[in-house]
């Protein structure tokens, strides 16, 4: 197909720009002012609109194999091209567990049968993905996967985080490190602070998260290992971070919108506010957003982790960890910290479809002649409020249920091929 979107603005080279862009196949084949409409299967006048390279999501959860309950390949990537999404990182939090290159094999076959964007599966860094016990098979693994990872559970030993880390930098991959410290958490599910304390619930201490990542960094010194933390939640860590960073250690990181947009005090006592590592004090929360503005954090991840409603309705201490959010990551953020003048457009852009891409090594990003079609067209004017039941995710279980947000994405183009549109987008 050969089609034209015309009349928006474009992120390229860090600016927005007013340029039409021509797709044909799965390649742009022209970025300019004025382009003629003139020989194109369709016409987009997406006037108003920005255009920007796809979203890229390193933390998603899309429970193929073994939870099709929950999500599916299917439904999952379909929720990620409405949010924008070009490309995820599928975490392994699967039945089988991709600890073996039979197991990634086995969720690369679903991923081809029904991917509607680019999905990078990564693999365990145990087996079983237990967080103890027996490494992967790391050195044969590493050309399947985009990383490892034992998301859910923090690697306990030192000693085997050690081992992990040298073969895998070895195999030239990367570890994407959940880190928690099993026993400093006391059976705690929500911030240890003060909605815990005044509401009779047991709380997950900071140090059980940034405890693990002084460890590592420590490991990452003597190792050399490419190491991204995931969903930083803590002021300690961010710190902790920046630190690494400037002693010029290979170390990355993501938070998430709800770590951003929220502290413990804004609760409820309903399982949708209940993830792992737990939306923690407004200190907390001020810290990260001041790391994303000054680079220490590089990327925005959704840990989009859907569950049933059965599974989500049992209050903040028996309800499941995990909320969804590939939906409505870019205009949760763009609410509340671009339109609060807190950082810029372009800035928020580049944590969600750049830096993603360099931390990863996914490659593209870029608008230009002869780059892969990945695009999103955002509609900033937009201004709605979220609504679960509307969500093409199977998980309803969000936080941010009610809030009024500006921004909707209202065309996701990968290869070249319009993977989702909104009604009524102008042709």
């Amino acid at each position: 197909m050969r089609f034209l979107l015309t009349g928006a603005k474009a992120y390229q080279g860090g600016k927005l720009k007013a340029l039409d862009i021509a797709v044909e196949n799965d390649k742009i084949i022209g970025v300019d002012t004025g382009i003629d409409e003139a020989g194109f299967d369709a016409v987009f006048h997406v006037d108003g609109k920005v255009i920007v390279p796809g979203f890229v999501d390193v933390h998603v959860h899309l429970r193929e194999p073994g939870f099709l309950q929950k999500e599916t390949i299917a439904t999952g990537t379909l929720a990620a091209a409405r949010g924008g999404y070009t490309a995820v990182c599928s975490m392994p939090n699967l039945n089988p567990a991709p600890d073996s290159l039979e197991h990634v094999a086995l969720q690369q076959e679903a991923i081809d049968k029904d991917a509607l964007i680019h999905v990078y599966p990564m693999g365990a860094i145990t087996v079983g993905q237990k967080g103890e016990g027996t490494l992967t098979d790391i050195e044969h693994m590493a050309e399947k996967v985009i990383a490892f990872s034992d998301d859910g559970k923090g690697v306990q030993r030192g000693e085997l985080m050690k081992e992990a880390m040298n073969r895998v930098k070895a195999a030239g991959s990367m570890i994407a490190a959940h880190c928690e410290i099993d026993s400093l958490l006391n059976g705690g599910y929500i911030h240890d602070g003060l909605y815990a304390r005044t509401h009779g619930h047991r709380g997950i201490c900071s140090e059980s998260e940034w405890g693990q990542i002084a460890r590592d960094i420590d490991l990452v010194r003597e190792t050399g290992c490419r190491y991204h933390v995931c969903h930083v939640s803590t002021k300690e860590s961010v710190e902790i971070i920046r630190k690494a960073k400037a002693e010029g250690l290979p170390v990355t990181c993501e938070t998430g919108p709800h770590y951003l947009t929220m502290c413990d005090m804004q609760l409820k006592e309903e399982g949708r506010f209940k993830m792992n590592p737990p939306i923690r004090s407004s200190e907390d929360r001020d810290a990260l957003v001041q790391g994303l503005i000054d680079g220490t954090i590089d990327v925005v991840a959704t840990d989009h982790a859907p569950h049933t409603a059965e599974e989500k309705a049992k209050g903040l201490e028996k309800s499941l960890m995990g909320v969804v959010g590939i939906e409505t990551a870019f205009p949760v953020l763009y609410t509340n910290l671009v339109r609060s003048n807190l950082m810029t457009l372009e800035d928020l852009i580049d944590r969600m479809s750049i830096a993603p891409r360099k931390v990863f090594g996914i490659g593209g990003g870029q608008i230009a002649v002869g780059e892969k079609a990945d695009l999103a067209v955002l509609d900033l004017d937009c201004k709605y409020e979220v609504n679960p039941e509307n969500f093409l995710s199977k998980g309803k279980a969000t936080p941010f249920e009610g809030w009024l947000v500006y921004g909707e994405n209202i065309m996701t183009i990968v290869d070249g091929k319009i993977v989702w549109q909104k009604e009524n987008t102008h042709v």
